[in-house]
């Protein structure tokens, strides 16, 4: 349902070529993976996926600002996106550069139009801005363009926190503030952390072992020679790791009061299978 909530909010931005930019980035399809944790945590505690649409579609948002803005030339370089071509490279960088602007700040627009409680949604735009700014994802891509191979897995694996582990929390953490669950929200951002250190090793290894055409996009840390959990590890270790930790998020998920996880443990195994 993720989809017809997208297409309404971002209608209500005025036309411009900046919202076909946003339009064109953000409705390009990709796994929507963000804004289905926040519905199936919500599901798992008896709400309605309904009650989180405005901050489903914030975190979709986001992450696709974050998305184009990473595929630009002073950041990866990367031409192709959700198989298609890149924002920049369907417009230009000045359109897209604006397009990232202005889907981050329609997220917070978004946000804050929920109908819940307004502790609750202060709360929960105080997690998005966390997750999503200079001491979150943010921080993580500082890191990963600063990278620093003498760090090893340690380093690497604090990258990952940020960048993309913090944005994969959110939802959850958000999802249990939403639910009155305030007591479980930091135990919600650790597995959210494990979640995505697993699916960022899984997205090293489907570079390593996919082609462009196969994963839609382009694989700009081979053609940068960046330090990945592959080329630390190696394929059979970074397996390993990787399913170890999506078992340890899967017996955390497991050990949450009050809380029916069968519906959510099966879109993480899901998410664990994946081939893109």
């Amino acid at each position: 349902m993720i989809e017809d909530v997208l297409l309404e909010k971002i209608g209500e931005v005025a036309d411009s070529r900046v919202k076909d930019a946003m339009i064109y980035s953000l409705m390009a399809g990709g796994k929507r993976i963000r804004p289905n944790l926040l519905y199936q945590v919500l599901e798992g505690y008896g709400r309605q996926p309904s009650d989180g649409d405005e901050f489903a579609a914030a975190l979709e948002m986001i992450h696709t600002y974050s998305l184009i803005h990473d595929d630009l030339p002073a950041m990866d370089n990367d031409d192709l996106r959700r198989g298609r071509p890149t924002c920049h490279r369907e417009f230009d960088e000045a359109t897209a550069i604006l397009a990232g602007d202005g889907l981050l700040t329609q997220a917070f627009a978004c946000a804050s139009k929920s109908t819940q409680p307004a502790d609750r949604i202060v709360r929960c735009i105080r997690i998005l801005a966390d997750m999503a700014g200079p001491d979150g994802m943010v921080l993580g891509q500082t890191l990963d363009m600063n990278e620093n191979s003498s760090d090893g897995w340690e380093g690497l694996k604090r990258v990952h926190r940020y960048k993309t582990g913090c944005l994969l929390s959110a939802p959850l953490m958000i999802a249990a503030v939403l639910s009155g669950e305030d007591d479980a929200v930091e135990k919600w951002h650790e597995v959210g952390v494990k979640i995505g250190l697993a699916f960022q090793i899984q997205d090293d290894i489907l570079d390593a072992t996919s082609t462009a055409e196969e994963l839609g996009k382009s694989n700009s840390d081979k053609r940068n020679d960046k330090v990945t959990g592959v080329s630390l590890l190696g394929i059979e270790k970074a397996e390993i790791l990787m399913n170890e930790l999506y078992s340890q998020s899967i017996e955390m998920i497991r050990s949450f009061e009050r809380f029916q996880p069968d519906e959510l443990i099966e879109m993480i195994r899901g998410i664990q299978t994946r081939r893109k």
